[in-house]
């Protein structure tokens, strides 16, 4: 059985565009959409599986009421067919998403909300629901009904595996070409050829887009075999990472990007890199997660 995909509600602008995206997620997985609001501020433990804790006060339950009403008809205005179940939980909004992700297929949230959603994809915030999320976690941001491929952006680390899979699945499903990327870096040892010192140092463009074919190629193989009803495009860039992702994302229906472990974003969403792409790519952001490998 498919498991559902997550949206957090909150009532605002943003959280009611992620409510349509995740239908359409789940009407592309045959999946159930399950509406999620997290009431107020933290409590020590939340556990899977607890009774359901509603708040006491009549006026807060008719709110919260209506919003997830007016959330649930938006979602069937989006796709009908798809089976629609709330959840209202007192806690810690990202604890209770991270929890919900446990049993999810894809989390989709707002870049911003409201009330106890607040500041949800701000900081530090974006990048805790991402690294401990226990599936991939879509970011709904960027222009209005985005059309385009899927963009994959791959470096030779481990976490691009998991997102290349990701990506190419969710092509099939959108019946879209997939557009893989890999950025040189200005940085990179191999970026210059001749003498070290100016004014004779001079950068070998076609030697670094020759490697990131490379890392493309490298990055995709195994993964087109399983999906050979998807158009693969390859993009290979030089130049300043973040900027060039950024620029890439601006022709995309959805950019799809790996991250590591649960202390942040190690590899290719490294710092700057990974707040950049949260905050303004111009197209909904998937970040896919590897967990850490156990020890021992």
């Amino acid at each position: 059985m498919t498991r559902p995909v997550v949206a957090g509600v909150d009532g605002s602008p943003s959280s009611r565009k992620a409510v349509g995206f995740a239908a359409h997620e789940a009407a592309l997985r045959g999946a159930e959409l399950r509406l999620v609001h997290a009431f107020g501020g933290a409590v020590p433990h939340v556990t899977p599986g607890a009774p359901r804790r509603h708040p006491g006060a009549a006026g807060t339950r008719e709110l919260v009421d209506g919003t997830l009403t007016e959330a649930e008809r938006l979602a069937h205005r989006v796709a009908p067919r798809v089976e629609v179940s709330r959840e209202v939980t007192v806690g810690e909004p990202l604890t209770v998403l991270e929890i919900a992700s446990r049993t999810a297929s894809l989390v989709v949230v707002g870049n911003r909300g409201l009330s106890t959603f607040g500041s949800l994809l701000l900081g530090s915030t974006a990048g805790h629901l991402a690294a401990h999320a226990r599936c991939p976690v879509l970011v709904v941001r960027g222009r209005d009904d985005p059309d385009g491929p899927v963009l994959v952006a791959v470096d030779e680390g481990s976490a691009s595996a998991a997102a290349v899979g990701f990506a190419f699945a969710e092509a099939s499903l959108r019946r879209a070409d997939l557009l893989a990327a890999h950025v040189t870096g200005e940085g990179d040892p191999d970026a210059y050829d001749g003498p070290a010192d100016p004014p004779f140092v001079t950068r070998d463009e076609r030697r670094l887009r020759a490697n990131a074919e490379h890392v493309i190629d490298a990055a995709l193989a195994g993964a087109r075999d399983r999906y050979p009803d998807v158009p693969v495009r390859r993009l290979p860039l030089v130049g300043h990472v973040r900027r060039s992702l950024i620029d890439a994302s601006a022709d995309a229906q959805l950019m799809v990007v790996g991250a590591r472990g649960r202390g942040g974003f190690p590899g290719l969403l490294l710092g700057s890199v990974g707040h950049a792409l949260l905050h303004h790519a111009r197209c909904p952001l998937v970040v896919v997660r590897v967990a850490p490998a156990a020890s021992g």
